[in-house]
């Protein structure tokens, strides 16, 4: 009984840690502040000169986060109205994995639901002599399925607080840049709107794909971050954690292009009757051979073929099966004569083969097959045809997309099919140094604390749960229970056995016993 009470005390005990690892765990997803096994780094929030910067948000401070970012209270056009409204959930919480002590940041917690929120930038920002930067960081905290990650910079117009309950799918924007993915359709945006300076038409331009593979950054549940720089030369760089993904000029990495070509194909322009586009034609004076027989077979029987001996020729292939009994419920006026089935012909396993010979068949050497006459270049040979170039009278020469309509606000409007969007540490500016500070003050931070975490043991075990070890540890208790319950009745059984043995033993040895002295062995 001592073994058995011992077993049930370390299921209890497995319990009792598998269970508070799994609440610890739940605690953190929920965004309470709670210890885990993990040590967390001391962390400060990233701080910007504000005249520097056209927003600097972290994230950290959810009373400020409250007063400057509004969610949207719109309805998205064009879908069906159960669906329309705008009811996904943002909440400020601390990360899944927690890896920096206090950090926290803006959670998209719901799926499968429209979600909008948006702030005014400090100041608007306008596209003249000095760059736009523009960088986030995104954690897919379980993954991402289906969905974007995106953030629209907002076009001037958007100037209050109203206009920002307002903010839908149909605010107009000046950039959109950022993660998004359906199914293996992998895709890093970014969209910037032209505005057609003969027409007044805007038209969305849309980068060539990244030269990068973006699958990790879905799957691996990491945070990454995220900048665009677009400069005053119509050039942009991407880059993904500091690397480099795209890069390109805004006149000739986007499509459709921004300027229309200066010709066009004439629509009125019509195909001669008489233009020959056939490079070959039929000789017309060719003539079949006189020796060409068309009538020839491809195939012949080899003349020089043998019959093999013992061949049986008056031998089926197959015969009546004589072991077959036609069935009792066989109705001849109903089902017709009854026949055996047909079995391999025994005799014939033993012999080159049954039935009557032929001779194999061998390539025809006389064979030409159907006279076509040979083709030769056609005299009259035009060329393709195609219709005659004409001035392009919607063509516009913009030597500098960059001047874009000034951005007052920004906004995340998202659909996505994964819940736990972790978006942190944005911010706009015009220096490319600024931007490098504040990304060394928050992700290079983490980065630094992952990939020491990868060294060690416990780091190890985290990434292989997908840092959730409670609900492994709980998996690990649900599997011994069993183990633990049969290992005990072994144990009970054991004992049972022992002392029957020890009884019987007792019995037999008094039995033989002439002068019945008890002996037990």
């Amino acid at each position: 009984m001592a073994a058995y009470r011992h077993v049930l005390v370390s299921m209890a005990l497995v319990l009792l840690v598998s269970s508070y690892i799994t609440v610890k765990g739940e605690d953190s997803e929920d965004g309470v502040t709670v210890e885990t096994v993990e040590e967390e780094e001391e962390y400060e929030s990233p701080q910007a000169d504000p005249k520097r910067v056209y927003l600097s948000e972290h994230f950290d401070d959810e009373a400020a986060f409250k007063k400057k970012w509004i969610k949207s209270e719109a309805k998205k056009q064009g879908v069906d109205e159960n669906i329309a409204k705008y009811d996904g959930k943002w909440e400020i919480q601390a990360p899944a994995r927690r890896i920096l002590k206090n950090d926290l940041g803006l959670v998209l917690t719901t799926e499968a639901k429209h979600a909008a929120i948006s702030a005014l930038l400090d100041r608007p920002f306008e596209f003249k002599d000095k760059p736009l930067i523009v960088q986030y960081e995104v954690t897919m905290q379980e993954g991402q399925n289906c969905g974007g990650a995106y953030i629209k910079l907002l076009s001037a117009g958007v100037k209050t607080k109203a206009d920002l309950r307002q903010f839908h799918d149909q605010t107009p924007y000046s950039i959109m840049f950022g993660p998004d993915k359906c199914g293996n359709d992998n895709k890093l945006h970014f969209i910037f709107r032209h505005k057609n300076p003969k027409t007044g038409a805007i038209e969305e331009k849309h980068a060539k794909k990244p030269t990068t593979r973006l699958d990790d950054i879905y799957k691996d549940k990491e945070p990454h971050l995220y900048t665009l720089v677009v400069r005053p030369d119509n050039t942009f760089t991407i880059l993904i954690d500091n690397k480099e993904a795209n890069a390109g000029s805004l006149l000739e990495d986007f499509t459709p292009p921004v300027n229309p070509p200066q010709e066009i194909e004439d629509p009125d322009d019509k195909k001669p009757s008489d233009w020959d586009e056939r490079e070959k034609i039929v000789d017309p004076t060719a003539t079949k051979p006189e020796d060409w027989d068309e009538d020839a077979p491809a195939q012949i029987f080899d003349q020089n073929a043998v019959k093999p001996d013992g061949w049986l020729d008056d031998e089926p292939e197959m015969i009546p099966d004589p072991e077959a009994k036609k069935p009792e419920d066989w109705d001849e006026e109903m089902d017709g004569e009854w026949e055996a089935p047909l079995v391999d012909n025994p005799l014939c396993s033993a012999a080159p083969g049954c039935g009557e010979w032929k001779p194999p068949t061998i390539p025809n050497p006389n064979y030409k097959g159907v006279w076509r006459a040979p083709l030769i270049p056609n005299p009259n040979y035009k060329g393709k045809w195609t219709p005659r170039l004409i001035p392009n009278p919607q063509y516009f020469n913009d030597e500098h997309p960059f001047r874009m309509t000034p951005i007052a606000a920004v906004g995340f409007e998202l659909w996505s099919m994964s819940p736990q969007l972790l978006f942190d540490n944005l911010i706009v500016t015009d220096e490319p140094a600024v931007a490098a500070h504040w990304a060394q003050q928050s992700y290079a931070l983490k980065r630094a604390k992952i990939d020491s975490d990868a060294l060690t043991w416990w780091g190890r075990v985290l990434s292989a749960t997908g840092y959730r070890p409670g609900w492994w540890a709980l998996y690990a208790l649900y599997c011994s229970v069993p183990v633990a319950a049969y290992v005990a009745y072994l144990l009970k059984r054991a004992k049972e056995v022992a002392w029957w043995a020890r009884a019987l033993a007792c019995v037999y040895i008094e039995t033989l016993d002439q002068e019945r002295h008890t002996f037990c062995l």
